[in-house]
């Protein structure tokens, strides 16, 4: 049964699709470190007054060479921290790029996927996290399907093309600036074209790049 607001009206349904890389890149831009729990709570928590079916995290992997073995290992412990904390994560294999850095694009899985979940699950808002343009399509399509379709982003750093096919933007700067300042750098990141928990559990802000 669907939970219903103080006025009697239904709670919007919420699948929220993120692009890691994408996203990671621009709080990166803001000089933050991005907390994972505080973008959930802020795109869907309990005080949005909508119910959050899904966050799926989409995310490049280093790829499975010995060289690249270590920065891997840590990105799969990455993964693994956002599956324990309630995150549906889909990874796809990188390949090497120029050196330092890899290639590991998931728009078509991501798009795919938001074409899929729509129909199986129904929500009656999907959020995009992701400033990439090339998403404005899909935006078209879900809205097609009588989906409200929010893009999350930066919202100065959106094009037109992104912005003019949603039926809204969120802007995520004041967000990000509410993050902790960036300390140390990790690994490096893929190149792309361009609830509530029982207990308090350690926070964990994306991996940074190196060699940018």
């Amino acid at each position: 049964m669907r939970k219903k607001n103080s006025d009697g009206s239904r709670h919007a349904r919420v699948l929220v699709l993120v692009d890691e890389s994408n996203i990671g890149s621009s709080v990166r831009t803001a000089g933050r470190g991005l907390d994972w729990l505080k973008l959930r709570e802020f795109l869907a928590g309990p005080s949005t007054g909508r119910d959050l079916i899904e966050m799926v995290v989409y995310a490049g992997l280093p790829p499975a060479t010995p060289t690249w073995q270590e920065e891997r290992d840590k990105k799969n412990k990455f993964m693994h921290w956002l599956r324990s904390n309630g995150f549906m994560v889909v990874t796809k294999d990188g390949s090497p790029a120029e050196e330092g850095h890899y290639k590991a694009n998931v728009d078509v899985m991501m798009a795919i996927d938001a074409l899929e979940l729509s129909v199986e699950m129904r929500p009656d808002v999907v959020i995009l996290v992701t400033g990439d343009a090339d998403f404005a399509y899909l935006a078209i399509k879900l809205r097609r399907r009588g989906i409200r379709v929010e893009v999350a982003s930066v919202a100065a750093n959106l094009g037109n093309l992104l912005k003019s096919a949603a039926n809204e933007v969120i802007d995520l700067a004041p967000l990000f600036r509410a993050f902790d300042l960036m300390k140390v750098q990790e690994s490096p990141e893929p190149i792309s074209p361009r609830p509530q928990q029982r207990r308090q559990r350690e926070r964990f802000r994306s991996p940074t790049p190196r060699n940018l």
